[in-house]
């Protein structure tokens, strides 16, 4: 038997009257969002809990009048209405009845901040923009040089040719991690992320990838690496993707030499790893840090990039069962601090 849903638990307010047009119902949420008095919501009418109008002075209940019309009538269309101090909400509503010839057994009516309305059509503008923002640059080019090679192939030497090909493998390995930024979005938002754990020995892992990504900077790279570390049972292609995307953060918007300190620590009062990635550049101020995990921010004017990679670096670790922060650097720039807890075969878990 399942256990009843705990109408306070849910995002959106909720009221729900009676046959009589009395409140039966009220979540913590409506109670807010209304204005009301918890202590006298339930029992009083209807129209008296709903106290909203719309910009010509009509209010709700005389618009819509739930118990009233015709008897087909199931829901309540969505609209905006407002309160008295001007606060706009989106109100809709369900009509129920026990048959269709009976008349309304109960009117349940849920409430919407407009500002998450508007949060979500502007998140999901933001992506559509950066999508198509990202996608043009890369596939332009692409279309001009598969372009310019087809049309005059026999022009072009075997050098001239190899790099037109190598600029257009560049830009779709550009698609190529946009689109795999989008996919990890989507699956951390919906909570489908995947993590093929195994043994990782850490301090190896981080240090090859550093290896790897200090021959193509311009910049030097200063590593620290504690041994013994603890057992930690990770999904190693996500480490490097989190260490990876850290590393070019510093990169791109810091200054200085990169450092990265990987030493034993606790996590939640158990044995864990503490990873430490730092540069020497301004440091990000008092606002960026209120929203530096959050999907789409840049730091400063930064014209390149979606503003995925923290979002992204956020949400494997948090799947890892760690924790992420940006901490004060004595030495200037900005410095990010994973932990992440030592862990179990998923046979003893």
């Amino acid at each position: 038997m399942r256990d009843p849903v705990d109408v306070d638990d849910l995002p959106d307010g909720l009221v729900v009257a009676d046959q009589d047009g009395r409140v039966i119902r009220a979540n913590d949420r409506a109670v807010s969002m209304l204005l009301g008095d918890p202590d006298t919501v339930i029992g009083a009418p209807l129209d008296e809990v709903i106290a909203l109008d719309d910009l010509d002075g009509h209010t709700w209940y005389d618009c819509l009048r739930p118990y009233d019309g015709l008897r087909t009538r199931t829901r309540l269309v969505e609209r905006s209405w407002y309160r008295p101090d001007g606060h706009e909400l989106l109100v809709t509503g369900r009509i129920v009845r026990a048959s269709p010839s009976a008349p309304v057994a109960r009117v349940s009516v849920g409430i919407r901040n407009v500002r998450d309305r508007e949060r979500l059509d502007r998140d999901r503008s933001d992506l559509v923009a950066t999508v198509a923002h990202e996608l043009r640059s890369p596939l332009t080019g692409v279309k001009g040089f598969t372009a310019t090679l087809l049309a005059k192939w026999d022009r072009f030497t075997d050098e001239q040719k190899r790099t037109m090909l190598t600029a257009i493998n560049a830009d779709a390995d550009r698609v190529t991690r946009l689109l795999s930024d989008l996919l990890d979005v989507s699956r951390i938002d919906a909570g489908r992320l995947v993590l093929r754990k195994r043994v990782v020995d850490l301090a190896t892992l981080v240090g090859r990838l550093v290896t790897a990504l200090a021959e193509n900077a311009d910049r030097p790279f200063a590593l620290q690496l504690d041994r013994p570390l603890p057992e930690l049972w990770l999904d190693p292609d996500k480490i490097q993707q989190i260490v990876g995307n850290l590393v070019d953060n510093a990169l791109r918007h810091g200054d200085g030499t990169v450092r990265l300190e990987l030493t034993q620590a606790e996590v939640d009062g158990a044995p864990g790893a503490q990873l430490t990635v730092s540069d020497e550049g301004e440091g990000i101020g008092s606002e960026g840090r209120a929203r530096i995990f959050a999907r789409f921010w840049q730091a400063g004017n930064a014209k390149t990039g979606t503003g995925l990679g923290l979002y992204i670096v956020k949400g494997l670790v948090e799947a890892h069962g760690g924790t992420i922060e940006l901490a004060d650097n004595p030495g200037g720039g900005a410095r990010f601090v994973v932990r992440l807890p030592a862990g179990k075969a998923p046979y003893e878990e």
